[in-house]
């Protein structure tokens, strides 16, 4: 099969284009014909060796956990799945590389059933691919900080690949939404339901204009000064969440959340999908052998939406 591999940890120049044999289907896995899969920031991290202290990493790498695709083989004891399902899922692994531990960005991934759902049936595999790290990221986060109807919710960079799933999933709950994001994205948030407000100096005083009692909930998505103003913001008995900085847990009482695996939250996914209350913003299509070039665009930062990549 053909797949991009990396076989030292370095810049998009360490992808290339390779071929591989067939990955083997465990008992608990099926075997994805990959039609599309995405760049999430975590890929060009674990690339650049930024995740090797708490990650293994057996070369080759075949990068991606992002994937949507059909069921081609099922393994001994999958009773989830049949050949032909289209799927999506968050195809993340104990262990990156190696035989047993391939990536997304090939023709063809082993995935265990628990990191598999159904597709949406009314997304494209491209809108599936670009949704399961970030919507269950979103989804988790929101359920670990116990959104509610009524609650009024802080959504840090609102208009990021998991803030805008949190903010249309906090909707979805009866949430009222106060999104932060440059200027140029405040329409965006307002066509997903949230009010924006600028980051940068003030933001506090502009957070308590639109909430004077405060917030419920503050989700963070970014970390660093958009943390901090945490307490200035945040009524009395909230919550906040981060998946940016331990300190939301260690020092202000609330959440780390690190995204995990999940069928059911990705069937729940899915479900909001079809209802028609949830969109995958897809920024630009590019084929599999461009994969240092979708690589490159996603670590610039200056894309809205996701970079998929279509195998």
């Amino acid at each position: 099969m053909r797949a991009i591999t990396y076989s030292r940890f370095g810049g998009p120049d360490v992808l290339e284009l390779s071929e591989l044999p067939t990955p083997k289907v465990g008992p608990d896995s099926v075997l994805v014909r990959v039609r599309a899969a995405s760049v999430n920031p975590v890929d060009w991290k674990v690339r650049q060796g930024y995740l090797d202290a708490v990650t293994d990493s057996v070369f080759p790498v075949i990068p991606g956990w992002d994937v949507a695709g059909v069921v081609e083989q099922v393994g001994l004891d999958t009773p989830e799945l049949e050949v032909g399902d289209e799927v999506f899922g968050y195809v993340r692994k104990d262990v990156i590389g190696g035989a047993v531990s391939g990536g997304t960005f090939a023709e063809l991934v082993a995935a265990p059933v628990r990191t598999l759902a159904k597709k949406p049936a009314s997304w494209s595999f491209e809108e599936a691919a670009a949704a399961p790290l970030t919507a269950l990221t979103a989804y988790q986060s929101i359920r670990r900080a116990g959104v509610r109807s009524g609650d009024t919710v802080l959504v840090h960079a609102a208009a990021g690949g998991v803030g805008s799933f949190a903010v249309q999933i906090a909707r979805t709950l009866g949430a009222h939404v106060i999104g932060t994001a440059s200027e140029p994205n405040h329409e965006y948030l307002r066509s997903l339901g949230a009010q924006p407000v600028t980051y940068g100096d003030g933001l506090a005083g502009r957070v308590r204009a639109l909430a004077p009692d405060g917030v419920d909930v503050v989700l963070d998505y970014v970390g660093g000064d958009a943390l901090a103003i945490t307490g200035e913001v945040l009524r009395d008995g909230g919550t906040v969440a981060s998946i940016a900085d331990p300190a939301a847990r260690d020092e202000l009482g609330g959440h780390y959340v690190w995204v995990r695996p999940d069928t059911a939250d990705l069937t729940e996914i899915a479900r909001l999908a079809d209802a028609g209350v949830l969109r995958s913003e897809v920024a630009e299509v590019l084929d599999l052998a461009d994969a240092a070039r979708a690589h490159e665009l996603s670590q610039s930062g200056h894309v809205r939406g996701k970079i998929v990549v279509r195998v």
